[in-house]
């Protein structure tokens, strides 16, 4: 049998309204992340997948959205596992600035290599690229979440846009060049099925809990 994984961002935070770079800053939802979370839940509860195990991160703001989501599928009572391994990417010097700021400060240029490009990080103390989120989140992945669902354990996480890539371009088997330009919706479940032999991963189905659901 295959299992089911389904991996959803959190809604919006309220530092994503304010257009600010987050990272590892604990901000909250927003009252509309909070119901983007709720629309996901509800969508998700159409395919009626009973989970095994749910994992998020060590930020509320996915921890919330996790919670929602828990409430609206009735499945309350999930171990949840929370770590800092699934957090977003850490922004360095650019966590708290405004978008625009930054670009004022650094240039248009400067800012969107920093934010698109695969292994060029931010400045500043513990800054990570996508590719130094990847090497945290991997190694999580393979040591405590695959060999679940290679057990046909089924799996809930909610977590954000640069956790998630990762674990994304692990599953689809994604170059830098193409993860860096898949974006993830805010409170929109996506569900694989995945068939795994032998450590490898198969991908028998995607699914993604947009509006056209």
């Amino acid at each position: 049998m295959p299992a089911t994984l389904v991996l959803t961002r959190h809604g919006e935070s309220e530092w994503n309204k304010k257009n600010l770079f987050t990272g590892w800053v604990d901000v909250q939802l927003t009252e509309k992340g909070e119901q983007e979370a709720k629309l996901g839940g509800e969508r998700l509860k159409a395919s009626n997948t009973q989970f095994d195990y749910a994992y998020t991160s060590a930020l509320q703001r996915a921890q919330k959205t996790l919670a929602i989501i828990q409430e609206e599928i009735g499945q309350t009572n999930l171990p949840v596992t929370k770590d800092q391994a699934l957090n977003e990417r850490h922004y360095g010097e650019l966590q708290g600035l405004n978008k625009d700021d930054a670009r004022a400060k650094w240039g248009e240029d400067q800012v969107h290599i920093w934010r698109r490009s695969y292994n060029v990080p931010p400045p500043g103390d513990n800054a990570e690229s996508l590719e130094l989120t990847a090497k945290r989140v991997l190694p999580y992945w393979k040591s405590e979440i695959l060999p679940k669902l290679a057990e046909n354990k089924n799996i809930l996480i909610a977590a954000h846009g640069n956790s998630l890539r990762a674990l994304i371009m692990d599953i689809e088997k994604l170059s830098g060049d193409e993860v860096v330009g898949l974006e993830l919706a805010t409170g929109v479940p996506i569900e694989f099925q995945l068939d795994i032999v032998d450590g490898q991963v198969k991908v028998l189905s995607k699914k993604i809990f947009n509006q056209s659901v």
